[in-house]
Formats: structure tokens, sequence, C-alpha cells
């Protein structure tokens, strides 16, 4: 549906985390006046309703996905199936009425548990200000083939995490963001893949005290993902006090103390 300047402008204002909502939202008010064009009315239209209806619109959770799906070239990792597995598991849930019983007043979307997607380190979906982060990776590694020193590799990483020295590549594994880019560009294939999954971040949120998410050691694969996002989610639930974010819990609590736990309780789960 087109949409005039005006119209367009505002919406560019609406918060990124709610816009493709709003935007679909405006999209039906002005369909169902049967109207061709998005006019500054029935964005504000929609936006007093929204306002005044937001709690129509929680669902208790959001799950967002980058633009990997779409053919995008940089992603390292097919996720393709991954939202609709974390949907019917979070669904189960009810995430709504649970936090109707914490918060104890109407709910905001700030309210509702976010799970962001990303099929590379870009992060084009933000998931470091997610209450849980998901960024595809690809771990690089030194094969035993011989290295032809063409230096493609040291050129395109962005994290100066490689160096040639001795007629070999050199990783920096504390600057190595796992985005698999120095593999592709290998022509010997003397970097080899060494692992594929995702990288975890817990705890990420915006607001007045905004936090960034704080990382999981390790690679996880899709099976791995959706046994902590659910260990996580049990965590949550026990401990959130008034609809507070995840983040507000770790910080209350401590990261250590948490990241104790889940590995204890995902050891317990492998016996």
């Amino acid at each position: 549906m087109e949409w005039t300047e005006e119209a367009k402008e505002t919406i560019s204002r609406v918060p990124f985390f709610v816009r493709k909502r709003v935007r679909r939202k405006v999209e039906e008010e002005a369909a169902r006046s049967g109207a061709d064009v998005v006019t500054l009315e029935h964005v504000r239209s929609c936006q007093r309703n929204f306002l005044n209806r937001m709690e129509d619109d929680v669902v208790g959770y959001r799950i967002e996905t980058c633009f990997g799906p779409g053919g995008c070239p940089n992603r390292v990792i097919l996720s393709d199936d991954l939202p609709r597995k974390l949907e019917r598991d979070i669904s189960k849930r009810d995430l709504k009425t649970f936090l109707r019983e914490r918060v104890g007043g109407p709910l905001k979307m700030h309210h509702e548990f976010r799970i962001s997607i990303s099929d590379c380190a870009n992060a084009c979906s933000r998931p470091q200000i997610a209450d849980i982060g998901l960024l595809g990776a690809s771990v690089p590694e030194m094969s035993n083939q011989d290295c032809s020193q063409c230096g493609n590799c040291v050129e395109i990483c962005q994290e100066k995490a490689l160096s040639l020295k001795d007629g070999s590549p050199i990783i920096d594994k504390s600057r190595c963001l796992s985005c698999g880019q120095c593999i592709l560009v290998c022509p010997t294939q003397t970097l080899m893949e060494k692992a594929t999954g995702y990288r975890i971040q817990v705890g990420g949120k915006l607001g007045r005290h905004p936090r960034l998410a704080t990382e999981l050691p390790g690679i996880y694969q899709t099976g791995d993902v959706l046994g902590i996002i659910e260990n996580c989610l049990d965590y949550y639930q026990v401990e959130c006090q008034k609809g507070e974010r995840f983040g507000e819990i770790l910080a209350r609590i401590g990261f250590n103390q948490f990241k104790n736990q889940l590995k204890q309780k995902q050891d317990r789960q492998t016996l």
C-alpha cells in the first residue's frame, strides 16, 4: 500500500521495536476505511487506538529475526526453522497471563520477553539489547594446508583478529567474532571452519537504564539453543518481580550466579 510523505515521516519516529506492528496496524486501518493510500490521519487514528489499547497487542513475548532468510550474503547459519521452533515452545508458557500476574497493572510492549536472532555477527536485529540474543557464528581454525600468504584473510577481517607470521595466519581469539569471512576468502583452505552455531547473549535492554547483553561462553547448536532458552525462561519466571526485564534480574542476582545455576541445570539434564 502507498503512503504519503507525511505519513512516512511520522511512522519513522515510532520506536523500532514496535514499528513493524504499528505499520501493519495503520495499513489495516486504512484498508478498513476503503483508502488506497495511507495518510497522516490514518497514522494518528491508529496511534490513538494503539496507546489506549496497547495491552490488546501484547502477546507476552516477541521473536525477532534479521534479513538473513531473505538472502543476505553475510549469513553464516540457516536459522529459518529456529523461529518456528521457538514459537512452538514459548507459546505454551502463556507469558501474557504470567505478566498480568507479576506486573499488576496494564501491560506495555516493554514488558514482553524479547528474543532476537541474527544470522551473522553484523547483528542487524539488535540481539545485544534483547532479553536473549542469538548470533550466527562460524569459528575459524588452521588446517594442515600451506598458506599462500595472499593476505586476503588479514584484509577482510574488520576486527584485526588475523595476522601473518612465519608463513601462516595467526588468529587472535580475543578479537575474533566468528563471522566466517576469513574462511570464505582463503584460496588454499588454510583457514577452515571449526564449528558453526550460535553465540548466545542474555540480559540486554533499553529503557531508562539500558544494558548490553552478556555473552555465555561457547558456540551452540540449535538443539542446545532451544534447551538453554527454555532454562532461561524457567529462571526468568521464577525470579521476575513486577514484570522486570531479564537484564534487571541478572543485575539484581548477579550474572555469575545465574551462569552457575544454568550450567548446573544443563549438567543435570545431560545425565
